[in-house]
């Protein structure tokens, strides 16, 4: 790999001097000011984004699933977002699968050079029977991971779709992704920090993916998680209030519906068969 550090956005030198000489007020003001411009960042890419989602769906829709790569909180972020869909959405845990370098270890504790083996990703994702129904997102704010090189260049040669979100342009993981998300955020706060700006703008980037492709699988209807898993009290009683909102019914018969049919959709749905 000879791509130069230096002439990567991501590891530019932040425009911030002196950082530990200023007030706490001026640092979080600082911070604020970077963080508000990476939604702007985004805009900019949301015909890249659509693209993205419109594949997912296409291979979702014939049983397929998505899978996200990533190291260090790139990975964990991929994680995050793939384990809030089966809660969220009410889909099996296997339709989303984030997998991290160094595995789900290093989701806490980071492991010594996993990110480095080009070949364990492609290992990683064959442990779920990866084919080329799938797709796979790599996420890396550098653009350069070993990791999710090696594992979007195997995916290509076994036909899987490939994606990425990275935050810098032109870069080795972009170049191995048939349709390559770059979200460029510039220099970080404190330079280098891509968990910062660049983790903002891909924990974005993946809230839309994720939001749009369970929308568009009829996971959501209307505005409501009706197929929410009704995994805590405070969820129940979102989905009581749900149900008392979609049919007109009282408090009590909502909950009665929901408990004899398990979700919004089936309690909702079973109210408007028996009218």
């Amino acid at each position: 790999m000879t791509e130069n550090l230096s002439k990567l956005a991501t590891e530019s030198d932040s425009k911030y001097l002196d950082l530990d000489k200023q007030s706490v007020d001026t640092i979080l003001r600082q911070i604020n000011a970077e963080d508000k411009t990476v939604p702007y960042s985004v805009e900019k890419v949301i015909p890249q984004i659509e693209k993205v989602v419109e594949q997912v769906v296409a291979r979702m829709e014939k049983g397929g699933r998505l899978f996200y790569i990533g190291a260090g909180t790139s990975g964990r972020l991929g994680v995050v977002d793939a384990s809030e869909c089966p809660p969220t959405y009410g889909v099996p845990h296997d339709w989303v699968i984030g997998l991290i370098a160094g595995g789900d270890g290093a989701i806490r504790k980071a492991v010594e050079n996993a990110e480095d083996d080009e070949q364990q990703a492609w290992l990683d994702m064959k442990a779920y029977d990866i084919d080329e129904n799938d797709a796979v997102i790599g996420i890396a704010a550098s653009g350069r991971t070993p990791y999710v090189i090696g594992g979007l260049r195997d995916a290509n040669a076994h036909g899987v779709l490939t994606a990425c979100i990275v935050c810098n342009e032109g870069s080795l993981i972009a170049k191995e992704a048939q349709f390559p998300i770059e979200v460029v955020v510039g220099p970080e706060y404190v330079t280098g920090s891509t968990r910062m700006k660049s983790g903002t703008a891909q924990k974005l980037v993946l809230n839309m993916i994720s939001t749009a492709v369970m929308i568009r699988l009829g996971r959501v209807r209307g505005n409501k998680m009706v197929d929410m898993a009704l995994s805590n009290h405070k969820l129940v009683l979102r989905a009581i209030r749900m149900v008392k909102e979609a049919t007109g019914v009282s408090e009590d018969k909502a909950s009665e519906l929901l408990d004899q049919h398990g979700s919004v959709r089936a309690a909702v749905d079973a109210f408007h068969a028996s009218i």
